[in-house]
């Protein structure tokens, strides 16, 4: 089991949603972060539109925003990308990087994501980095092996707690209302604890492993409670401040 002073951290990725008048949701969220200050850490990953605009509205708060997706490159020829640099000076504090659906839709490679961790950490942000299986290396038994491969893969060296979190995301899980039963979590999370101490071993144990794949207020304490889960990357569910706070609140 990981360090019992880890602070657990509850990101939420809104991925292609939102507008400017969003910020009501961000605002209902910042007004609740003020009683769950030291008790758990709370980021919300807007579109990069909305990053700057973000940014501003929850400063001074506890909350904190990041980015979805950078590019390995500070800048260049790359239309329509982003940079870690441009994240950061926009006000975020984090990126995810290698997530599931940019892994599928885009083709990226654990080489391609190492490379945007690399980036992050070269910007002053912190990196999370999703790994987990589609539902047909689950089904073949091969969840294990994808998951290391991750991780052996996608992360570079030198990495520390302040700089790297690493999301466990069952690929089948997304979006799709499925959930792994806690039993499956508690063998992957600590699985997934296991490689960070073989790579990082004064590190690891204080490294955040977050859950993600259909997290509601239905299911999080059930889920957030479990050994080595140490927070969790909400989908859906972060879009309400409502659901996104429930969900935080296991922490309370």
């Amino acid at each position: 089991m990981a360090d019992a002073g880890v602070t657990p951290l509850v990101a939420g990725n809104w991925k292609m949603n939102g507008l400017a008048a969003s910020g009501s949701e961000l605002a209902k969220i910042v007004a609740g972060a003020a009683g769950l200050t030291g008790k758990v850490d709370l980021l919300v990953c807007p579109p990069a539109t909305l990053i700057a605009l973000f940014a501003a509205a929850a400063r001074g708060s506890s909350v904190r925003i990041g980015g979805q997706d950078c590019h390995p490159d500070p800048s260049g020829a790359h239309t329509g990308d982003i940079s870690a640099e441009m994240l950061a000076d926009a006000g975020a504090s984090a990126v995810i990087v290698g997530h599931s659906e940019r892994r599928a839709d885009y083709r990226e490679t654990d080489a391609q994501v190492r490379g945007k961790v690399q980036a992050a950490w070269r910007a002053g942000l912190t990196a999370i980095v999703c790994v987990g299986e589609q539902r047909s290396e689950r089904e073949a038994g091969r969840t294990l092996d994808v998951v290391g491969s991750h991780i052996e893969g996608s992360l570079p060296d030198g990495a520390d707690a302040a700089r790297l979190v690493v999301a466990y995301e069952p690929v089948w899980a997304i979006g799709t209302g499925l959930t792994p039963t806690p039993a499956d979590v508690v063998e992957v999370h600590g699985f997934v604890r296991q490689r960070l101490r073989r790579r990082f071993p004064v590190e690891a144990d204080k490294m955040r492993i977050l859950y993600g794949g259909s997290v509601k207020p239905a299911n999080a304490r059930d889920l957030l409670t479990l050994p080595d889960v140490n927070g969790a990357l909400v989908g859906g569910a972060s879009l309400k401040a409502d659901d996104f706070m429930q969900i935080a609140a296991v922490y309370r």
